[in-house]
C-alpha cells in the first residue's frame, strides 16, 4: 500500500497546479519479489508472472471536477469522481527496460475507455532506483469529450467558451521521471515529475486554449509499505 502526495493540474488541462493526496494499492503473491513500479502507474495485482511477461487487472480513482471549486470553469458540466478499471501488460525488453500497456473503462464520473503505454528505464544501484521514459495516453470519444468537450449549455453558462465536441484520439504525450530509496524491504520513498503535452482533440478544447494550457505536471513524493497477506 502507499500514498502519493504532491502538485498536479486543478483539471486536465488547467493552466494551474493544486495540492494531491491520493492512496494507492497493489498486490503479489506470497514469496514474490517487489519489482520495479511507476509512481504514475494504475495499482493492480498480476494474474499472470514469469519474470519477463506479467498481466493482471488494475484500476485508478480520480478525483472530481466540479465548477464551483474553480472559477474559470463556471457553468462548465461537472465531472464525479472516477473508477477506472481494466488490466495491464507489461514486459521487459531488456534487462532495464519496461515496457507497459493498460487500457481501462471509466464507471461514475466518465464512462470512456482509456489506454496508457508507459516506456521506462530502470537503473538499480544498491538501494536506489532510477527510471526515466516517455508516456502516452488515448481516449475514446465518450472519455475525450467528458473531458474537454462543452456543450451548448456549457458555453452559455460560462461565456468563454464556445460548444465544442471532442473526438477520439491521442491525449497526450510525455515524460516521467522517477528516484526510489527503499529504507527496508517493507519500507520506500519515492520522488517524481511527469510532464504531459495535451494534443489533438483535447489540445483543441476551448477548455484548454481559453481557459488552460497544454503543458500539464505532476511533481511529488510517495511513501510505500509491503506486505504479505497469504490469501493464494
Amino acid at each position: 500500500m502507499s500514498a502519493h502526495g504532491g502538485f498536479s493540474q486543478t483539471w486536465e488541462g488547467s493552466k494551474n497546479l493544486s495540492p494531491f493526496l491520493l492512496p494507492g494499492l497493489s498486490m503479489r503473491r506470497p514469496g514474490a519479489s517487489v519489482g520495479f513500479s511507476a509512481p504514475d502507474e494504475a495499482p493492480g495485482f498480476a494474474l499472470y508472472d514469469n519474470g519477463f511477461l506479467k498481466a493482471g487487472v488494475s484500476g485508478r480513482l480520480r478525483g472530481p471536477r466540479q465548477q464551483s471549486s474553480w472559477g474559470e470553469l463556471h457553468g462548465v458540466h461537472d465531472i464525479d469522481w472516477t473508477v477506472e478499471a481494466g488490466g495491464f501488460a507489461e514486459f521487459w525488453t531488456f534487462q532495464k527496460l519496461r515496457a507497459r500497456a493498460e487500457l481501462r473503462h471509466g464507471f461514475l464520473g466518465h464512462h470512456g475507455a482509456i489506454a496508457e503505454i508507459y516506456l521506462d528505464w530502470v537503473e538499480k544501484h544498491g538501494a536506489w532506483t532510477f527510471s526515466i521514459g516517455p508516456r502516452l495516453t488515448i481516449g475514446d470519444q465518450a472519455y475525450m469529450n467528458k473531458l474537454f468537450g462543452v456543450t451548448w449549455k456549457d458555453a452559455l453558462g460560462n461565456g468563454s467558451v464556445p460548444p465544442y465536441v471532442a473526438a477520439w484520439g491521442m491525449k497526450s504525450f510525455g515524460a516521467m521521471a522517477a528516484v526510489k530509496y527503499d529504507w527496508s524491504q517493507d519500507w520506500s520513498t519515492t520522488a517524481f515529475l511527469r510532464y504531459n503535452r495535451l494534443v489533438g482533440s483535447a489540445a483543441a478544447s476551448p477548455l484548454v486554449t481559453n481557459l488552460g494550457s497544454a503543458n500539464q505536471w505532476m511533481l511529488g513524493l510517495s511513501v510505500s509499505y509491503s506486505f504479505y497477506v497469504d490469501m493464494f
